[in-house]
């Protein structure tokens, strides 16, 4: 399947009914609409400050929006404030030709810890998870949910073979049990057995047990670059 000749609705997968409902139905969305409208009126001041910082890094955009597969395999733009330079996939591509060593940490994870095309200000966002917020947006919108599976490109849905399944049932979220248990300290065979567990038995409480622990997740900064 070649993405570049596939519009935005498009679904990628065809596993599920087209009309499937994502998991958690109209309860779990409420809590996100909830959730991600207060949060956006609490956070609008740090929301400014960052964005002034991203500009006056380098100039250039303040924000981010990478292709990703959500529910039932339709993709969407994922916004985040933007962490890496301008010119990203190229200093990525010299990079892992230079350094076997970070081309097989990319192949295994899909993410390298020292990654060269993060910015100073982009490093600090990283590992505070702050560059993740403009993903609220993506939240009231419906693309994503609060508690959810990290949304993936398709190259990586495609690792998770049949638990893809699974993934496609629900909506992406910006936080998960994978952001709880771990993150990227854990193999990605671990995270996908974690996205399968978290649909298979899904509840309202699971997603506000996950929500609890986000936070001294993210403040001690767990596996997170």
């Amino acid at each position: 399947m070649k993405s570049a000749t596939r519009s935005a609705s498009t679904p990628l997968f065809t596993s599920i009914s087209a009309d499937a409902q994502p998991v958690g139905g109209i309860s779990k969305r409420s809590l996100d609409i909830f959730i991600a409208s207060v949060a956006l009126l609490l956070f609008s001041p740090l929301f400014l400050l960052i964005a002034a910082l991203v500009k006056f890094t380098d100039g250039g955009s303040v924000f981010y929006g990478h292709r990703r597969v959500g529910h039932n395999g339709q993709q969407f733009r994922c916004l985040k404030f933007r962490t890496m330079v301008p010119n990203g996939d190229k200093v990525l591509q010299e990079h892992l030709r230079n350094n076997p060593e970070a081309y097989e940490e990319w192949r295994a994870t899909r993410k390298l810890q020292n990654d060269p095309r993060v910015t100073v200000v982009g490093s600090v966002l990283r590992k505070l998870s702050l560059d993740e917020l403009p993903q609220l947006f993506n939240i009231l919108r419906g693309e994503m949910s609060i508690v959810g599976p990290r949304p993936v490109v398709e190259d990586e849905l495609e690792m998770y073979d049949a638990a893809a399944h699974y993934y496609l049932q629900t909506r992406p979220g910006l936080t998960g049990l994978w952001q709880v248990s771990g993150r990227n300290d854990v193999s990605y065979d671990t995270r996908i057995a974690m996205d399968t567990q978290y649909v298979k038995t899904w509840s309202l409480f699971q997603d506000m047990l996950i929500i609890i622990k986000t936070v001294p997740a993210v403040c001690l900064s767990r596996g997170s670059y």
